[in-house]
């Protein structure tokens, strides 16, 4: 939950050279003191002040690896930026300069979230290993390899790290925690059965998010999930098609489906205490076409975007849209807080709403 009210009003705009892969991308974005990183669509990086003036801009790839117009992804902690992407490259620079500070290649590209945990960095790549490499020169320090499915899912996998633990999810549906220090196993869970490992490749599963000794996900399968965390026991599973984030406040938690669903649940038992169609005022054309992207929720507000580049505004108290925004005619980010500004990311800019 943020602590946030605004009244929405764009502010300033974050200018780059258009994705062309962006309704492949889910982007998050990268915050860093008083600015924030992303990137362009030959694989530059920028950062940006708060007042979206260009503070650098770095391109560490060869003209043929800009001609495949690499997807990054990024991790930053006050002085290193870490950067992976979907060619198969590693590497670190200077977040006040943009400096290179080691550069190495992967045997395979890289398709998930990165985390930072001391001196090391975790991500998962396209083979479904999960690798830890050193944040001091990129060296790969261990590996993880799980089960992985022949046909690829473009869908960014999701990890975390916890009580000495990195908990990740691969493409076919496991949840495997490993020790963070070691790479040893601790406990795997898979979701799916091996029967339906050959359709792996269209399963698309949430963001793992982590709330006291649960981990609570769900997927495009009709299925939501709450294990713990200390030994990946199933605590209860519910019937609901989502693959967004979901958002654990107390002893809620909040998702939106597929079909545009606002599902609240207790945290404890999974029960449903209220189901909400945000998309019933919507004419049937739009119904068809229309898909929830993400959402953040603010003290009296769910903040929802779509693929068709609309903002909904929800009242949290009994799930009535208050408002709708036209913020573009195509995909836009799920919002990302920062200072009492919410940040969207269109295909060639971020918007910034005050």
């Amino acid at each position: 939950m943020i602590n946030y009210d605004g009244d929405l009003i764009k502010s300033s705009k974050y200018k780059f050279s258009k994705i062309k892969n962006f309704n492949k991308l889910e982007p998050d974005l990268v915050f860093h003191q008083n600015g924030l990183f992303f990137f362009d669509n030959k694989g530059t990086i920028l950062k940006f002040d708060n007042n979206s003036k260009l503070i650098w801009k770095k391109n560490v790839y060869s003209k043929k690896e800009k001609k495949l117009n690499p997807i990054l992804f990024f991790a930053s902690n006050k002085n290193i930026l870490v950067i992976t992407d979907s060619i198969g490259t590693n590497y670190a620079l200077n977040t006040k300069n943009g400096n290179l500070l080691w550069k190495n290649n992967h045997t395979s590209p890289f398709n998930s979230q990165i985390k930072i945990y001391k001196n090391k960095f975790f991500t998962v790549d396209f083979e479904s290993t999960l690798n830890c490499f050193s944040l001091t020169n990129g060296k790969k320090l261990w590996q993880f390899k799980t089960e992985d499915s022949f046909v690829k899912s473009i869908k960014k996998l999701s990890l975390i790290v916890k009580k000495n633990l990195v908990i990740f999810n691969n493409a076919i549906g496991d949840v495997t925690a490993v020790d963070v220090n070691t790479g040893d196993l601790v406990w795997q869970t898979p979701t799916q059965s091996s029967a339906i490992y050959g359709e792996s490749f269209k399963l698309k599963i949430s963001d793992l998010v982590s709330e006291s000794d649960s981990i609570y996900f769900s997927n495009n399968k009709n299925e939501f999930y709450s294990l713990n965390l200390d030994s990946g026991i199933l605590n209860w599973k519910q019937d609901i098609s989502s693959t967004l984030r979901p958002t654990v406040i107390k002893n809620l938690i909040f998702t939106i489906s597929s079909d545009g669903l606002l599902v609240i649940m207790e945290k404890e038992s999974g029960n449903i205490i209220r189901i909400t169609n945000l998309f019933v005022n919507l004419d049937n054309r739009e119904l068809k076409k229309i898909k929830p992207i993400g959402f953040i929720i603010g003290k009296n507000t769910i903040y929802l975007t779509s693929n068709n580049g609309k903002l909904f505004l929800i009242d949290i108290n009994n799930g009535n849209t208050k408002k709708i925004l036209k913020i573009d005619s195509g995909k836009i980010s799920r919002p990302s807080y920062l200072k009492k500004s919410l940040y969207i990311v269109k295909n060639d800019s971020i918007i910034k709403l005050n």
